[in-house]
């Protein structure tokens, strides 16, 4: 692992943007490091962010999913950044806007350079749905690495959960090393230090040695 080190408890609301042109106006550019969080409606990526920056309200959690509707930018220092995509898969909003949503999504992992890697966060009681595999194929079309952060992994009993990891490991590895997959719980914790030290090793150019020998520990 680098000696480097993130402190993510200092993550602060940048931007928020309907798409990369907007973003390209008010940032200095495709420059830096990014890491993108996405995940369906539902899947609690506002908590993971919160957990994970040990801030309540960095990222606004909503009982009404599909909520976030913009590109959400939160600063770590000059350089690096989380973004916070689009919940996608939400029913309750009309198609036309359902499918600005995807090309946004889409656009964003296809063409921003400075992206180092996408945490793509699924309910680990409804994994691998359609839009779940669409984005980690796009990420992986486009050479980014991708963690898969089964997400309330705290319902299910120990065994269930690992049996669903092993599950959803086995979906995904035709990927090979691009995809790691990993149970995840904003409430219990579950998970927290492993992701963090993939996401500081994302930071550096050295991190995708660090988050294999993160998954091989």
């Amino acid at each position: 692992m680098t000696d480097n080190q993130i402190d993510f408890r200092k993550a602060k609301f940048l931007i928020s943007a309907p798409d990369i042109a907007h973003l390209d106006k008010h940032l200095p550019g495709d420059t830096g490091i990014e890491i993108a969080f996405a995940g369906r409606s539902n899947a609690g990526k506002s908590s993971a962010l919160n957990a994970l920056t040990e801030q309540k309200n960095l990222a606004r959690t909503s009982k009404t999913p599909g909520r976030t509707q913009l590109i959400n930018v939160f600063e770590l220092d000059g350089v690096r950044r989380l973004v916070d995509l689009p919940g996608y898969g939400f029913a309750q909003v009309p198609l036309a806007l359902k499918k600005k949503w995807q090309h946004a999504l889409g656009e964003y992992l296809q063409k921003r350079e400075c992206l180092s890697g996408v945490v793509v966060l699924m309910d680990i009681r409804h994994p691998l749905k359609d839009l779940d595999i669409q984005m980690i194929e796009w990420a992986v079309e486009s050479e980014i690495p991708v963690l898969t952060l089964l997400t309330k992994s705290d319902k299910l009993a120990q065994s269930a959960r690992m049996k669903t990891v092993n599950e959803v490991r086995a979906a995904l590895a035709d990927f090979g090393d691009w995809v790691h997959v990993e149970p995840f719980s904003s409430l219990k914790g579950t998970g927290k230090q492993k992701v963090l030290a993939v996401l500081n090793g994302w930071c550096y150019p050295d991190g995708w040695q660090a988050l294999e020998q993160d998954a091989a520990e």
